[in-house]
């Protein structure tokens, strides 16, 4: 029983924690100040339009009972005193149930009274307002009575007073009341709105909530969904459809999907790759450790099979600097030192450096235009990323006709921006057009389009490559604030462009 107790709690809990909920009770809080601000409103014309229709009636009643308390008045003297007048007979018929007609003396006490309220209130009801205006005009007069002995129940009350007069003097005052509300209308008025206010916030608080719920259900879709998503399956996807909001936030969650998705798939094509480059050297290097070792091997044989092991050590030596420096890039460790650089001098620093692998490739490495430019940069990646660009043109121009590499730099516009431009261009055998989108791709080697033949003398080591250097290559531009293009045509060579923001204040 405790732990269903704690359940239904756990529920109530989730419930009124929701989004949905909180919705649900700021509709409902709006919704009742509307309400009350409408209610009110109403109340207030009602209660408007009825004093004035109950006005309306005592004006009406006052006026014609003054007649028939005047006419009767005539100057009477009975052993010197005046007579105050009687309530006429025929005034009975004019009052209505609830009505209250009084004669009162000067002083405001009461000669004769009718109707459900007590003598002593109207008497307090006419001294007050005697007290007030010193004059016979007569005025409305709002009051709420006591209960007392009478029949009175609370209500407001409109008064009327009148003078009396005998000749030039007042002897007495005629009061008449009525009540502004004598059928209990306002009441009912505020019973009716209250019992209204309260049946539709309840339904807004039900209808709201269901809205909240309906609304909110692509959120638990999303939700259902990520938690449901795996490292290994994220091949789900919520389509929904829909053209608001919360579509918008299913397009977004798609889109991160197929983002993350293509990561997956990349790391999972970067691992296989960089396994199956290394297997490859390791199996070459378990052959030929072990045909050395056979017996009977000549020097001969052993200095070759050396020879062999060194040159896949190297190659793997490379190819796990390269992936340990991709890595350290990919997870932001690496700093980037920025000062002004001549873009020049780092060019022509790479051309005298591979100059020696260039002439044991029998490929021509020359130095074209150099103008100096300054850009802000790092001077290690910089230099990185000139020597695996020209690497790369000795590389794949050591199995062409013509064997020429050439390096310069010049100022280019780009976007109305003016840029710093490097240039590596050989004359290799080109690339095709299906292969330049994935050029940087790790690992991608377009060898059907770069033809890598070697020389003689050429180790394998120098003409193999593992499709990671233009990685590194456009990693290095784009943190540099730049960009790499490249132009290629079979058989005609490819040309391999940087543009690199020039330093403020720099000429191009």
């Amino acid at each position: 029983m405790s732990t269903r107790l704690a359940n239904l709690w756990r529920r109530v809990g989730d419930v009124i924690g929701s989004i949905r909920f909180r919705l649900t009770l700021w509709f409902v809080a709006i919704l009742a100040v509307i309400l009350l601000v409408f209610s009110t409103f109403i109340y207030i014309q009602q209660a408007r339009a009825l004093r004035e229709a109950s006005l309306a009636r005592l004006e009406n009643k006052f006026t014609q009972l003054q007649t028939l308390v005047q006419l009767p008045v005539r100057e009477l003297t009975r052993a010197g005193h005046l007579t105050l007048p009687s309530m006429p007979d025929n005034a009975q018929p004019l009052l209505q149930d609830g009505d209250v007609m009084a004669i009162t003396d000067t002083s405001g006490q009461v000669v004769q009274a009718t109707g459900p309220l007590s003598v002593g209130t109207i008497a307090r009801i006419t001294q007050s307002e005697l007290n007030e205006r010193q004059n016979s005009d007569p005025r409305t007069y709002t009051i709420t009575p006591e209960a007392d002995e009478t029949q009175a129940r609370r209500a407001q009350y409109l008064f009327l007073f009148a003078p009396i007069s005998l000749g030039n003097s007042v002897i007495a005052f005629l009061v008449m009341g009525s009540p502004v509300d004598p059928d209990g209308q306002l009441q009912r008025l505020i019973l009716t709105l209250l019992l209204g206010s309260i049946g539709t916030l309840v339904v807004a608080l039900g209808g709201g909530f269901w809205l909240a719920d309906r609304a909110m259900r692509p959120v638990k879709t999303i939700t259902h969904t990520a938690q449901d998503l795996g490292e290994s399956d994220l091949s789900r996807r919520l389509n929904l459809g829909r053209h608001d909001e919360l579509g918008e936030l299913a397009d977004t969650f798609d889109a991160m999907l197929d983002r993350l998705q293509a990561a997956f798939d990349r790391q999972r094509r970067f691992t296989a790759d960089a396994s199956h480059e290394l297997r490859t050297p390791l199996t070459i290097i378990n052959l030929e450790a072990g045909r050395a070792a056979q017996p009977g091997r000549s020097m001969e044989d052993m200095l070759q099979a050396m020879a062999v092991i060194r040159s896949e050590n190297e190659f793997m030596t490379r190819l796990v600097t390269n992936l340990l420096t991709l890595s350290r890039m990919d997870s932001g460790q690496t700093a980037l030192s920025f000062e002004p650089v001549d873009l020049s001098d780092v060019a022509l620093e790479g051309v005298e450096r591979l100059a020696p692998l260039a002439a044991r490739q029998h490929v021509s490495l020359t130095a074209g235009d150099l103008p100096e430019l300054i850009i802000s940069g790092d001077r290690q990646f910089l230099a990185q990323m000139v020597n695996n660009l020209i690497e790369n043109g000795i590389k794949y121009t050591a199995g062409a006709s013509e064997r020429k590499v050439c390096v310069e730099t010049g100022p280019c516009a780009d976007a109305d921006r003016q840029m710093g431009c490097l240039r590596v261009v050989d004359s290799g055998q080109g690339i095709a057009p299906e292969h330049l989108s994935h050029l940087f791709e790790r690992f991608y080697q377009a060898d059907a389009a770069r033809t890598r033949g070697r020389s003689d003398g050429e180790d394998e080591a120098s003409s193999s490559g593992v499709g990671l250097g233009l990685s590194i290559v456009d990693w290095i531009a784009r943190a540099h604030g730049g960009k790499v293009r490249v132009e290629s045509s079979l058989g005609k060579g490819t040309t391999f462009e940087v543009l690199l923001p020039l330093a403020s204040g720099a000429n191009g």
